[in-house]
């Protein structure tokens, strides 16, 4: 059996032999190879030794050439802050800072870290290209368009809606330019991941997303190459949008019912990929929780038009062993069964006694918001409508890459990042709302509490 194939006829709803398997392996390939993550992504020598560290490791199906959503921003001149344990974010957004649109260049292959990317594609390909199928990972136009813009663009869609046209346009072009230079280096899909998308209202994705993701997709299909279109998030809302655009898959993480995403996206004739717990499962979970998701995942989606794959990058310390699981459950090579273990066990959180604390709690669950971009723009749009009065509020953001974070978000009733909370109320779930309405609730809850009048 051809993997490349196994997972090529998966993508376009051809029945397979088995369920294909396509560990999403990013920033987790430093830590196989012994470095960390601000070493990898900017040396394409440790990144071609990663991916096929994690081929060597993971027996996969397919494998993201590398998982990095800040590549094109930084080539459009946003600044990053590079971690030990995750991918880069985004520090600075360019057109909150002085430059107009029309002083932005679409990037080509000799800019920013794409000469690194590129060669390290190309010998990857060569490498593992007959093999396995290989994902090429474009950011998404809408959270591009968060790089460049920052928060200002929720605002804008309101007041200024021609201004969020004309950077999407933008950055649909640098998509497509993206998208070609991977082509050319030789993967067998693209993907656009656009996690920013799972923030705001169906109204918002069809005016603001549709029409540039749409020709993205007709771009990579008259390339004669597959697509696949990555979200994150609860963006449940959305999914039938998403299909509109015509991509051959579309992507999930844990947010999501998967039997809802297959409902529809079958409805289109689009495959489905994804839904493997991040944390709970292959993060902190044991190799007995890994077989059972993956077997949940697979009954589920069955051997049409599925492929089974984590709900995004993997975590820099998922516990191999975890992975490994999965992949002898996939290849069918388990001979004994794991005890299965309570990952939150000994891990408690004692939550605050908000009516008494004399400042109004905000907690907020996120993934990581130095990682997850959909993360960091909540937080940074907490602190931003929380300045009126600072002075009365703290914000705690809790992590669930951690297993701390994730005994706050059970304490806290909360199933969905990013969520927002105030006071211990969940208030916000998966949807980033305008600065205004956000500020307006934090203030109402400080003379609530008697903290202004």
């Amino acid at each position: 059996m051809n993997k490349k194939q196994l997972v090529l006829d998966s993508i376009h709803n051809k029945e397979t032999e088995r369920v294909p398997w396509v560990p999403f392996v990013g920033c987790h390939a430093a830590s196989l190879i012994g470095v960390t993550a601000d070493e990898y992504f900017i040396d394409a020598d440790l990144i071609v030794k990663g991916v096929k560290k994690a081929y060597e490791e993971y027996d996969p199906d397919g494998l993201p050439v590398l998982f990095d959503l800040q590549v094109e921003a930084e080539a459009l001149g946003c600044e990053l802050v590079y971690a030990k344990d995750n991918p880069p974010a985004v520090r600075t957004h360019v057109l909150e800072e002085g430059k107009e649109l029309s002083d932005l260049k679409i990037p080509t292959e000799k800019d920013g870290r794409f000469p690194i990317v590129l060669d390290a594609t190309r010998r990857i390909v060569k490498e593992l290209g007959d093999k396995i199928a290989l994902y090429g990972l474009v950011t998404g136009p809408f959270t591009l368009a968060l790089h460049l813009k920052g928060t200002d663009i929720f605002y804008d869609m309101l007041d200024d809606p021609d201004e969020v046209h004309a950077v999407m346009e933008f950055c649909k072009e640098v998509c497509i330019k993206t998208s070609k230079m991977y082509m050319d280096a030789g993967v067998d899909i693209i993907a656009l991941v656009d996690p920013m998308t799972s923030q705001i209202s169906s109204d918002s994705f069809e005016e603001f997303v549709s029409p540039y993701a749409t020709e993205i997709f007709d771009f990579v299909r008259q390339s004669g190459k597959s697509s696949s279109f990555f979200v994150c998030g609860n963006a449940k809302r959305n999914i039938e949008a998403m299909c509109k655009t015509k991509p051959d898959n579309v992507s999930i993480d844990e947010n999501i019912p998967l039997e809802y995403v297959l409902g529809i996206c079958r409805s289109y004739g689009i495959s489905v990929g994804g839904n493997i717990k991040l944390t709970l499962t292959m993060l902190f979970g044991t190799p007995m929780d890994n077989v059972n998701d993956a077997r949940t995942c697979m009954e589920i989606g069955g051997k049409k038009g599925y492929i089974l794959s984590p709900g995004c990058d993997m975590p820099f310390a998922t516990p191999p062993e975890n992975v490994k699981a999965i992949t002898s459950y996939v290849h069918g090579n388990i001979t004994e069964m794991f005890e299965s273990e309570d990952v939150m066990a000994g891990v408690d959180y004692e939550l605050p006694d908000y009516e008494n604390e004399d400042k109004v709690i905000i907690d907020v669950i996120t993934l990581d918001s130095e990682s997850c971009a959909p993360c960091q723009y909540t937080l940074e749009a907490i602190i931003l409508a929380a300045e009126p009065i600072k002075d009365k509020v703290k914000i705690v953001e809790h992590k669930i890459r951690n297993k701390e974070g994730v005994a706050s978000m059970l304490k806290l009733g909360a199933s969905n990042i990013p969520t927002i909370c105030v006071d211990g109320r969940i208030e916000y779930v998966s949807i980033l709302p305008d600065n205004n309405e956000l500020t307006k609730c934090f203030m109402n809850r400080a003379i609530e509490k008697g903290l202004i009048s």
